[in-house]
């Protein structure tokens, strides 16, 4: 089911501001016809907690339609750190919802054992199967591969997207002992190919709006095991990555999807700003190394 790359896709914003619904549409098609196995609509990506309830159903009715005329994977973030909101927000989903990413709860701090709880809530509410997301950077709240493996047993919990910020023992740990069902996406775009190494599914990376074709090698590289394929790839992306990640995400692959013409602004909402023309010039630079010189 998670298997492959998947795109959180950033929210294009018209010059009005409004949501450029017909670039999303185009950047939908163009990561999709370049093989990524499916779409995440509404994560931090897309500024989902910049948006408005209009705005986020109309995201969401979009990609819908384009991964069912697909036939491929449509994820959406449903975002809350109180069990009983987020509950309600997931029986809420719309038909075409094939998954939902939920944070580990944020800010809080619940401890491990009010996480599972707080999880299995949730499992047990969705009408659709959960991708947990773990970045402790951002929650403040650690989670141990014990504890992983104990939501990974339930049946209604699919994956979690990894983003610990490296790779280290908790993440030897939990590779090396997956539940039967249970799929890992690397979540920190750098870490993408050493995380495929140990026997990640796939990943939810915002780099892979651009070399989209070049992620999924990556990934079917390392699941056919050619090595030296897999190294030289991974080695190549990681760079183009962390120069997508110089400033806040989603500014500066915003930057270079507006310098290729793809998205009609640059724009993000505040609090976040542009990324400055230095960041955005450096990743178009990277990102043209990657699509000219693959692999190398």
């Amino acid at each position: 089911m998670l298997r492959g790359i998947h795109v959180p896709l950033v929210t294009p914003f018209a010059p009005s501001g409004e949501v450029a619904v017909d670039a999303l549409e185009k950047l939908a098609y163009q990561v999709l016809d370049q093989g990524a196995a499916g779409l995440v609509a509404l994560g931090t990506t897309g500024e989902v907690a910049a948006l408005d309830a209009d705005e986020r159903a109309q995201v969401i009715e979009l990609c819908a339609r384009v991964c069912a005329e697909r036939g491929v994977l449509l994820t959406v973030g449903v975002t809350g750190n109180d069990t009983r909101s987020t509950a309600a927000a997931l029986r809420a989903l719309p038909e075409g919802v094939g998954a939902a990413l939920v944070t580990v709860p944020y800010f809080l701090r619940p401890g491990e054992r009010g996480t599972i709880a707080h999880c299995e809530a949730l499992a047990e509410a969705s009408p659709v199967p959960l991708v947990i997301y773990h970045i402790p950077y951002r929650t403040g709240q650690a989670v141990g591969a014990a504890t992983l493996r104990h939501l990974g047993a339930h049946p209604n919990i699919a994956g979690v997207k990894y983003a610990g910020g490296g790779i280290d023992q908790e993440t030897v740990d939990l590779m090396a002992d997956l539940p039967d069902g249970f799929e890992v996406l690397a979540g920190d775009d750098v870490f993408v190919s050493p995380l495929l190494a140990l026997g990640a599914a796939g990943g939810i990376l915002a780099s892979a709006h651009l070399a989209t074709d070049q992620f999924v090698e990556l990934v079917d590289a390392w699941h056919a095991g050619d090595v030296p394929r897999a190294r030289a790839l991974g080695h190549r992306l990681a760079r183009l990555s962390k120069s997508l990640f110089t400033e806040p995400n989603p500014t500066v692959t915003k930057g270079v999807l507006h310098a290729r013409g793809l998205i009609p602004t640059p724009d993000v909402r505040l609090p976040l700003l542009p990324a400055g023309a230095e960041s955005v010039s450096r990743a178009v630079s990277e990102a043209d190394l990657v699509a000219v010189h693959p692999g190398q």
